[in-house]
């Protein structure tokens, strides 16, 4: 399989992305790859296309199942695996989101939480089981927040993130309403 300069270039640039979202560049490759392609794809097309090895493209694949981000089908009379990417974009940074959430975030959650429970031996650990704390809130916040966000359509989460700003200026509008008015002059 031949890939185009602009699809080569989108789906190196993702690989290095994927190394920061919590695969290695080959697995982001892979995806990317499937992503962009019109027609599922066998593993020999992929290790072609990318020019890594069988091997190297049998265990991106594993992992790629492994956080559920693909489909494997099959074509009648032939042998091979065929894979796709599973679902929308959407559902992609869902997933990817939720993955990240159970191998980062919780575990540090549930040390915070567990470094909470014993009372502090002197004042500078009392402050530092203070500070502790606020990770945690801001951490369980952002948490609750995203689950959130995750639950809307991707239609309804578009309209929120168009918002953007709006959403501080109407922010800020309620806080002048909820500003004690200064007493007026008496006639």
């Amino acid at each position: 399989m031949q890939m185009s300069q602009k699809v080569e270039s989108f789906v190196y640039h993702f690989g290095e992305m994927g190394s920061k979202w919590g695969f290695n560049r080959t697995v982001g490759q892979i995806y990317a790859l499937l992503v962009v392609s019109d027609k599922a794809l066998h593993a020999n097309e992929i290790g072609e296309a990318l020019n890594v090895s069988r091997g190297n493209v049998s265990m991106g694949i594993k992992e790629l199942q492994s956080w559920q981000l693909i489909n494997v089908s099959h074509i009648p009379k032939d042998r091979k695996e065929y894979y796709s990417p599973k679902g929308t974009i959407w559902d992609m940074a869902n997933r990817v989101f939720e993955e990240r959430r159970k191998r980062e975030v919780d575990p540090t959650l549930s040390l915070l939480r567990d470094l909470q429970l014993d009372s502090p031996a002197d004042e500078s650990e009392a402050y530092a089981q203070e500070k502790m704390r606020e990770i945690h809130d801001l951490l369980e916040t952002i948490t609750h927040w995203s689950a959130e966000l995750q639950r809307l359509d991707p239609d309804k989460l578009t309209t929120l993130m168009k918002l953007g700003a709006g959403v501080s200026k109407i922010l800020s509008i309620k806080d002048q309403f909820k500003r004690p008015k200064a007493d007026a002059p008496s006639e």
